[in-house]
């Protein structure tokens, strides 16, 4: 099998208030082409934090992530909705695109036939404070 992913004794600690708190220490482990893998956990054991280090958002306090694939492309679905509320479904939808300066008119459609896709077609002009909370884990 050929290795995508590498973690490699990944460490990641906060500062808070009280002082450092570590969320990770010596996570290892590979994924191969192919494989489905699951993080499972009680809750605050650092799932989502390896989560966000393995996607980029945020950075380890020590170790090594490594892709070997050019270009990975990385997506999780976050906890809590993370929908801008000031922002309509479809801004919201479209922003990724925005930020990563590839929102042109065809992923534009592509988006509107997610969204019908998902049945929120007639919600694209509403808030997410308007959606149900599975409508909103939809949306995100």
């Amino acid at each position: 099998m050929t290795k995508i992913l590498e973690v490699k004794n990944i460490c990641k600690k906060f500062n808070t208030i009280n002082g450092e708190i570590e969320a990770l220490n010596d996570i290892s482990f590979d994924v191969n082409e192919g494989e489905f893998i699951a993080i499972v956990g009680t809750s605050g054991c650092g799932k989502s934090t390896l989560l966000s280090l393995i996607s980029g958002l945020t950075k380890p306090t020590s170790g090594e992530i490594n892709y070997h694939i050019e270009k990975p492309v990385i997506g999780y679905m976050l906890q809590e909705d993370a929908l801008f509320e000031h922002m309509k479904i479809i801004d919201n939808i479209l922003l990724g695109l925005k930020i990563q300066k590839k929102l042109n008119e065809e992923n534009k459609q592509d988006a509107l036939a997610l969204l019908k896709k998902y049945n929120l077609e007639k919600f694209k002009d509403k808030k997410p404070s308007e959606l149900s909370g599975g409508m909103k884990q939809r949306v995100g």
